[in-house]
C-alpha cells in the first residue's frame, strides 16, 4: 500500500493537470466559437466563469466581465486556484514528492510544462498569441499521459493517478453540461441562427466533435450531443466512459469494498438521467446532482486512501 502523503499527492497532481488541461480546451475553443460567430452573437464571455464554477470568486476582485479578464482569470491568475498556470504548478508541486514512483519522463515533461506556463502568462491572454500557448498546454498534458501509458507500472500509484484523472474529466465535461448545454437547450427552437455551430462549440470544448460525428450521421442535434456526453460508453470523456474507468481504477485499488459504494450511486443516478434531454433547466439540476455525487465519491477516496478511516 502507498504511504497516504504519496497517495494523496498523486491523485491530486493527477486531478489538476486534468484540469489544466481541461481549462485550456474550454477557453480556446470557446474562443474559436466567438470568432467563428458574427459580431453581437453570443459575444459574451461569462458563461465561461460558469462552466468553471468561478463566477463568485472572480465578481470579488473584478468590476467589470470583459474577455481580457475573463480569460487572464482562467488563465494566468495566481490568485484563482483553479487557472491554467495555479494548476499545472499545483500539480507540480504535488508531483515533486512523488518522483520515487513516478516515472522520470513524466516528471520532465510536468517540469516543462510548469516552466512554459509560469514563463510568459500573457501570451495565454493576449487574443493574438491564445491558441498557440493554451494549445501547448493541452499537447504537454497529453504527452504526459502517453508517457505514463508507455511506461508506468499498472500498480496502486498509477491507478490512483486514473482515478483522479477520470473523476476531474467527469467534473468538467458535467459543467460544460450544465452550463453551455443547457442554455441551448433552453433557447426555443429556430431563435439563434447558429445553433449547429454552438453544439459543435459544445463538443469541441471536450474534444468530442469527430467521435460524435462517427456515431451521429446527418446534422448535429443537440438532445444527442447531450445522450453522447452522458451516456456513450465507449467515449473517455463522456460521464459514463469516466465511471467506468474510476470503476476500473478502484477494482484494482485495496478495499474496493469502502469506495465502490460511490461508484454505484454515481452510475444509479446516471441510469435516472432521460435518454433524450429537451429541457435546459431540467439538464442543469441533473448536472449538479452528478457533480454532488462526485463530490461524495472524492470524500470517500480521501478517507480511504489519505486518511485511513474507512
Amino acid at each position: 500500500m502507498l504511504l497516504s502523503r504519496v497517495a494523496d499527492n498523486l491523485y491530486w497532481g493527477a486531478r489538476y493537470l486534468e484540469r489544466a488541461e481541461d481549462t485550456a480546451r474550454v477557453v480556446r475553443n470557446f474562443t474559436e466559437l466567438i470568432l467563428d460567430l458574427p459580431r453581437g452573437v453570443g459575444s459574451s464571455w461569462e458563461p465561461l466563469l460558469a462552466v468553471a464554477g468561478s463566477r463568485a470568486e472572480y465578481d470579488e476582485g473584478h468590476a467589470r466581465a470583459h474577455e481580457s479578464d475573463i480569460v487572464r482569470f482562467l488563465v494566468a491568475d495566481l490568485s484563482n486556484g483553479g487557472s491554467v498556470v495555479s494548476s499545472v504548478a499545483a500539480a507540480r508541486e504535488n508531483l515533486r514528492t512523488t518522483r520515487e514512483v513516478f516515472p522520470r519522463d513524466a516528471w520532465q515533461a510536468v517540469n516543462d510544462l510548469y516552466l512554459f506556463t509560469s514563463r510568459d502568462t500573457e501570451s495565454g491572454v493576449d487574443r493574438r498569441s491564445r491558441a498557440r500557448y493554451l494549445g501547448r498546454v493541452i499537447t504537454d498534458c497529453q504527452r504526459l499521459d502517453g508517457v505514463l501509458g508507455g511506461m508506468m507500472r499498472r500498480d496502486q500509484a498509477y491507478e490512483l493517478w486514473r482515478l483522479g484523472q477520470m473523476v476531474e474529466r467527469a467534473d468538467m465535461t458535467t459543467r460544460v453540461l450544465g452550463v453551455r448545454a443547457a442554455s441551448l437547450l433552453s433557447t426555443p427552437a429556430g431563435a439563434d441562427d447558429y445553433d449547429e455551430v454552438q453544439w459543435m462549440g459544445v463538443l469541441r470544448s471536450v474534444t468530442a466533435m469527430q467521435m460524435y460525428q462517427r456515431s451521429h450521421r446527418g446534422p448535429i442535434d443537440g438532445s444527442s450531443v447531450v445522450s453522447f456526453l452522458l451516456f456513450d460508453e465507449t467515449f473517455p470523456r463522456s460521464v459514463a466512459g469516466c465511471v467506468q474507468g474510476m470503476r476500473s481504477a478502484l477494482a484494482r485499488l485495496p478495499r474496493p469494498d469502502a469506495t465502490m459504494a460511490s461508484v454505484d450511486s454515481l452510475e444509479a443516478l446516471l441510469a435516472t438521467l432521460p435518454a433524450q434531454a429537451t429541457d435546459g433547466a431540467a439538464l442543469d439540476t441533473a448536472m449538479d446532482r452528478v457533480q454532488a455525487a462526485l463530490v461524495d465519491l472524492n470524500d470517500r477516496v480521501y478517507d480511504t486512501f489519505v486518511r485511513g478511516v474507512v
